[in-house]
């Protein structure tokens, strides 16, 4: 993909690398001109022909090459937030995220010692652990205890 890239470079890059080559001879160009003569009087002619255009174009230049590549980056940040938007149809069989059921209810309410939090018997935050055990009815009406966030108990016991 990046090989794909390269070969479509954006023609405002092109642009400004072509101004600053043509800045860049023509500063050469004043240089070398100027650079031949003893008297102020004959320098100005190649500055002003050759210098101060050169260096004009040396800006412009920097300037496309700038703004090419802030909307070769705003494209590049659109193409991805198309992909991480587009949602591809679930593979056959597969349900989508939201026909899901959701987690089975537990019967028992645990809870886990020095903790501030009591779940349901499924809530991963507690599965597998054997330090979890049964929720104290009155640490849970005494509030105590609040309900996990995450498997979201029933409020009554």
């Amino acid at each position: 993909m990046r090989t794909a890239r390269l070969r479509t470079v954006h023609p405002v890059l092109w642009a400004g690398l072509a101004a600053l080559a043509a800045g860049a001879v023509l500063c050469v160009v004043g240089w070398y001109g100027m650079s031949g003569e003893r008297f102020a009087e004959r320098q100005l002619p190649y500055l002003a022909s050759c210098t101060v255009p050169g260096s004009a174009l040396i800006i412009t230049g920097a300037v496309l090459l700038t703004y090419g590549r802030s909307t070769l980056a705003t494209s590049r940040v659109e193409q991805l937030y198309e992909l991480l938007v587009a949602m591809d149809p679930p593979p056959d069989g597969a349900l989508p995220l939201a026909a899901l059921p959701p987690l089975a209810p537990g019967g028992t309410l645990l809870m886990v010692p020095g903790g501030t939090l009591w779940h349901r018997s499924d809530c991963p935050l507690v599965e597998g652990k054997p330090e979890a055990v049964p929720a104290d009815a009155r640490a849970v009406a005494d509030g105590d205890l609040g309900p996990c966030p995450i498997c979201e108990p029933p409020t009554g016991s």
